[in-house]
């Protein structure tokens, strides 16, 4: 059965953080969608991504307009967004295009700041939690270990990733044009996970002069801290702290604001009218937006980090183009495979008809001439197999050279051609 590659969804280009904020999918929730897209008829095949900056479902499927559909549909009713109003927002990519963006993402070449690197990482999990519940077959696990090679590619015969930085890294450089140097100034992080470890080290590479740690477990603040040589905080204290900090990170799971105007408004009054510089780098986010309203209060989510990007987009335009050729060439690549994953099994079903009824006439004949030696019962066995084998050649050296324009075309001709799909 002839399977194509779909890929739907809504990133940081195309949607805004709070529509981002309705559509994303919780990750306790991940094992779920993945298990009922796979149950879905008409899609064999599907991984749920889902990260701060997009959210996509990729599926292999024979039945592409209709799988693009129920996707549409799932998305919606999986947040219970109206799917009109997440129309406008969605991209839709299918075929070569599809593999080209998922190439182009694992790579990070679609990412908001190009060449970070936490997207390669973040694709291995999403695809492993996929695998897990058994929503991959042989296309997409093709498929994905290709992504993530083209990735090492990009990585190894490029410079994109010395001259990229990450969402984290980009919030610090964000805090350096604020504050002419960081030596004397306290950070507070919000959430001890990976995008705020990521900050830390950041803060501590620029010079930063003392870190506060805040988690809701209080155990991996202070392995944390010690780590960063700072000081944990409990989190339920950690508003009586803001007035301490001059740069404000957050980076929890929490679906609801942690931190609201009133605490930063009590912090201000205590500072003086000293600025705090807030960073939320999480979706749903963790900072309220009304703090920016604040005097001298100045909140940037995770969004505004793409003005940092822009910047330093000339530098890597080179290294990006000849990231671009790489992943056009592993495209080509993953194509002819599925191509040949189609091919085979409509070369094999020609070959055995045409075998089957070269027997069946054979074995007719022989039957009618009973006085053949058995030198020329083997002369028109060796001749019949020779006309098959003539016959064959044009139609298999068609199926096995199928180009972009042609696409399942001579498959589907050849089926339909030689009744291949027909019960005998």
């Amino acid at each position: 059965m002839q399977h194509d590659i779909v890929i739907v969804g809504l990133n940081h280009r195309t949607a805004s953080v709070d529509l981002r904020e309705q559509v994303l999918i919780p990750d306790d929730r991940l094992d779920e969608a993945n298990r009922r897209l796979f149950e879905t008829e008409g899609i064999e095949e599907d991984v749920v991504v889902c990260t701060c900056n997009r959210v996509e479902v990729v599926a292999a499927t024979p039945q592409p307009e209709a799988a693009v559909a129920k996707i549409v549909a799932f998305l919606g009713r999986e947040e219970r967004t109206a799917v009109q109003d997440l129309q406008p927002y969605l991209y839709t990519y299918r075929g070569r295009e599809a593999v080209r963006h998922l190439f182009r993402v694992t790579s990070s070449l679609d990412s908001m700041v190009v060449g970070e690197p936490q997207i390669l990482g973040q694709l291995k999990e999403f695809y492993a939690r996929a695998a897990s519940v058994g929503s991959i077959g042989t296309v997409l696990h093709r498929c994905f270990h290709k992504a993530f090679s083209v990735a090492k590619r990009v990585r190894t015969e490029t410079g994109i990733a010395s001259r990229a930085v990450s969402v984290s890294s980009a919030a610090v450089e964000l805090a350096l044009k604020i504050f002419d140097h960081l030596s004397d100034k306290t950070a507070m992080l919000i959430g001890a996970g990976k995008m705020g470890e990521l900050a830390a080290r950041h803060l501590i590479g620029n010079g930063v002069g003392s870190i506060m740690v805040s988690n809701r477990t209080f155990d991996r603040a202070v392995e944390l801290a010690r780590e960063f040589k700072g000081t944990p905080v409990p989190f339920e204290s950690f508003p009586k702290y803001l007035k301490m900090a001059d740069i404000v990170i957050g980076s929890t799971a929490a679906t609801d604001f942690v931190l609201g105007p009133a605490p930063l408004q009590e912090a201000m009054r205590e500072r003086k009218g000293r600025p705090i510089f807030c960073i939320d780098l999480s979706v749903p986010r963790n900072f309220d937006p009304r703090i920016n309203e604040l005097d001298n209060v100045y909140l940037y989510d995770i969004d505004d980090l793409g003005g940092i990007a822009e910047e330093n987009l000339g530098e890597r335009q080179q290294e990006a183009a000849r990231a671009e050729a790489i992943v056009a060439e592993e495209v080509e690549s993953f194509w002819r495979w599925l191509d040949h994953l189609e091919v085979v099994p409509t070369i094999v079903a020609l070959r055995e008809k045409l075998e089957s009824i070269r027997r069946a006439e054979l074995e007719k004949t022989l039957g009618s001439l009973k006085d053949l030696t058995p030198e020329q019962r083997q002369a028109l066995e060796a001749m019949t197999a020779a006309m098959v084998n003539k016959i064959l050649h044009a139609p298999i050296t068609q199926l096995k050279q199928k180009d972009q324009r042609s696409e399942s075309y001579y498959v589907d001709a050849t089926r339909r051609l030689f009744g291949l799909d027909e019960e005998d």
